[in-house]
């Protein structure tokens, strides 16, 4: 049986997570936790990609019926080599999250209809789990269903395609997926299409072809959104010239200060601000702490000293000793932790380049190995928006980031997408579209 759902008042005391860091010893607590409160109360908090829907399926066969989301997820046992789960109805509440993306992640190693297939499937499996948990969450398709749910009390759930490769190359597939809850999608993951280069893999297009800006007009005529986390800085800047509506980057943090190549270049924030998007602060530690993304590169090189395929390799063939040695370098060479006060710096970082109304957050749990300390689950929001406060952010510009700029910017989609649907048919464009048409 459900939960009971508790209204926001109720609430309030629960806003910093036992698991969760205090702020700074120095500082008075109090007084943040009630001003976020108020804020949390007032706006929805809105996360722009959370990975639970994939653990599910990949933990637990998709069975709903295996994992009781209504308990401590943290506590449950993980599979070799993988860390707890950061998601479940506890922390959400402790979290005031109000409203939450759910990626409807395939791995790009699926493709064709197979990846069609699993994107039903993903997005079969966030509507079973909203049905199963209706005292918690429900599913939410426009702005005004966010503002209704989360005035209820419910948390509003959303669905992101994280990928262009689970259309299969098919507008057709891209407005059934619409019809079904998509509301935004990523368009490329870790590897390029065939029409759009990965941010991860060796560009092949130098941007979008020109099937891959028909992708973005049809998404603007449907009113879903543009994401533009995984791509590629080119793609970045020809979808930003491409699309007629604000875009989003559901989770990338800021290049200035960890060089990553899923992050966001300055020159591209000052396009973001143009377009009217906003950028979703990501939480994995190897993009938001520059020790942590040097230390993610020497292990890999380290691992492929140890095993790389077919030729080379100190111990290929040997996977007991290639498994000791890397465990050996991992006791001699800890992982450095990144901060809650790292993942605020890059949110200052895409406010004081972008501006206030195109920043946002996208945490990324349940699809990134570990997090920062202090930001250990999705309970831990407030202790983030608690330490900008404490950089001297007012409350209504918290407001903004915590769910006031996506909120717009979904508005304004929907806008554009009434508009353009009035004149404009769907597309019939294929991949093999050329510059000259």
């Amino acid at each position: 049986m459900n939960h009971p759902t508790l209204p926001a008042i109720v609430l309030l005391p629960l806003l910093l997570a036992a698991t969760c860091l205090p702020v700074r010893a120095a500082t008075p607590p109090d007084d943040f936790r009630a001003r976020v409160a108020a804020v949390l109360v007032a706006t929805p908090l809105i996360d722009g990609h959370n990975d639970l829907a994939w653990e599910i399926r990949s933990r637990y066969g998709s069975d709903l019926a295996a994992i009781d989301l209504r308990a401590d997820t943290s506590r449950l046992p993980a599979p070799p080599g993988e860390g707890p789960l950061m998601t479940d109805i506890p922390r959400l509440r402790s979290g005031h999250v109000g409203g939450q993306f759910w990626s409807v992640y395939v791995p790009v190693e699926k493709a064709g209809f197979e990846a069609v297939q699993m994107t039903l499937e993903q997005i079969d499996l966030v509507k079973r789990m909203a049905g199963r948990y209706s005292a918690d969450l429900e599913m939410a398709y426009t702005a005004a269903d966010v503002r209704r749910i989360h005035r209820a009390g419910r948390v509003a759930s959303l669905i992101g395609i994280e990928g262009g490769h689970q259309i299969n190359a098919s507008l057709a597939v891209l407005r059934q997926m619409y019809d079904l809850g998509a509301r935004y999608m990523t368009l490329t993951h870790s590897t390029r299409t065939a029409w759009a280069d990965s941010a991860t893999d060796r560009p092949e297009h130098r941007g979008l072809t020109p099937f891959g800006r028909e992708v973005v007009r049809e998404m603007n005529r449907l009113g879903m959104l543009v994401d533009l986390s995984h791509v590629s800085a080119d793609v970045m800047k020809a979808a930003l010239a491409a699309s007629e509506a604000p875009v989003i980057f559901s989770h990338s943090s800021a290049r200035a200060l960890v060089d990553h190549p899923r992050n966001v270049d300055d020159d591209v924030l000052r396009l973001v601000t143009v377009n009217g998007g906003v950028v979703m602060v990501n939480f994995a530690p190897g993009y938001v702490s520059p020790d942590a993304f040097r230390w993610d590169a020497d292990r890999a090189a380290e691992k492929a000293r140890f095993e790389s395929p077919p030729f080379g390799g100190l111990y290929i063939g040997q996977p007991d000793r290639s498994a000791a040695a890397l465990a050996a370098w991992d006791q001699a060479h800890p992982k450095p932790q990144a901060t809650l006060a790292q993942v605020a710096d890059h949110i200052q970082h895409v406010r004081e380049i972008a501006g206030i109304d195109h920043v946002g957050i996208g945490s990324d749990f349940d699809g990134i190995p570990d997090t920062p300390r202090g930001l250990e689950g999705v309970d831990c929001y407030p202790a983030l928006l608690a330490e900008l406060m404490r950089r001297g952010w007012s409350d209504t510009d918290v407001a903004r980031l915590a769910g006031g700029n996506v909120l717009r910017v979904m508005e304004e989609a929907e806008r554009v997408a009434a508009r353009l649907r009035a004149g404009r048919p769907p597309s019939t464009a294929n991949v093999e579209l050329k510059a000259a048409h």
